[in-house]
């Protein structure tokens, strides 16, 4: 019995182990030889502008920051970037590589043989980018017979947010971006009715998942003062982009807060 006990353990090992060789298994469709014909650094065939640089299995790009993008050519396909952003492949030779854009677009490329187009890449890392200074909003407020004084405080943080865009040739690049905290105060003369530091993840039950991923929580700024108490409008928006949340942040007389989504 313990003899065919360990021959059933045995087994089992020898499946496990061959099933998780299976799964590091390259991927079999994967074009090696067209990986091999990008290597190199590409420009556009109209303008000789430098549209990236392929070595190894990784794009560069040649402004200072945009990510590089790890890639495959699977089926004829371009596919760059985890989130698996694809272009169809119309052309490709050793010196030439026509591929299309989301928009249908065929770009037409061909490989460098000047020397100094290797200038354009930087040599550190892409550069972060920070969407805003340190600003402070410092306001009196009137309410029937009471005065409050409120404090905005606008800084950014070390925590990096990834924002997708699209070249001039139309293949998405990711940037990096530093992210926001916005402190907020409220005082009635000198008693603290609120302070509260806000960060992005306090708004994620009035802003979508994908798009809170690749928002700025840019600013919050005082709108005005009703029975219910003292309006705030904090805003999230995507970098480069007009797509942004408005988001109401509402203090009470009494030091207590809600939240409302005012547009998208």
């Amino acid at each position: 019995m313990r003899k065919l006990l360990y021959i059933a353990l045995c087994l089992l090992v020898t499946l496990v182990a061959c099933k998780q060789k299976e799964t590091v298994k390259p991927d079999a469709s994967e074009s090696k030889e067209a990986k091999a014909l990008l290597q190199g650094i590409w420009l556009d065939e109209e303008s000789e502008n430098v549209v990236f640089k392929v070595e190894g299995d990784t794009i560069f790009y040649p402004d200072s920051v945009s990510q590089p993008a790890f890639f495959r050519v699977i089926s004829d396909t371009l596919v760059i970037g985890e989130q698996a952003s694809k272009y169809p492949l119309v052309k490709q030779t050793a010196h030439v590589f026509w591929f299309q854009n989301p928009n249908g677009d065929t770009i037409r490329l061909v490989k460098s043989e000047e020397l100094e187009d290797s200038l354009v890449f930087s040599d550190s890392h892409p550069e972060v980018l920070t969407m805003a200074e340190v600003t402070k909003h410092d306001t009196v407020i009137s309410y029937g017979k009471e005065r409050y004084h409120c404090y905005i405080a606008v800084n950014p943080t070390q925590n990096k947010i990834v924002s997708s865009t699209y070249d001039d040739s139309g293949v998405e690049v990711n940037n990096v971006y530093y992210d926001n905290i916005i402190r907020l105060s409220v005082f009635h003369g000198n008693t603290c009715l609120f302070g509260k530091s806000y960060q992005k993840k306090e708004f994620m039950r009035f802003v979508p998942e994908g798009f809170l991923n690749q928002a700025i929580l840019s600013n919050a700024e005082f709108d005005h003062a009703d029975e219910d108490g003292i309006h705030f409008n904090a805003t999230l928006c995507t970098p480069n982009a007009a797509s942004c949340y408005l988001v109401e942040i509402v203090v009470s007389y009494k030091g207590r807060t809600s939240m409302n989504l005012l547009e998208n």
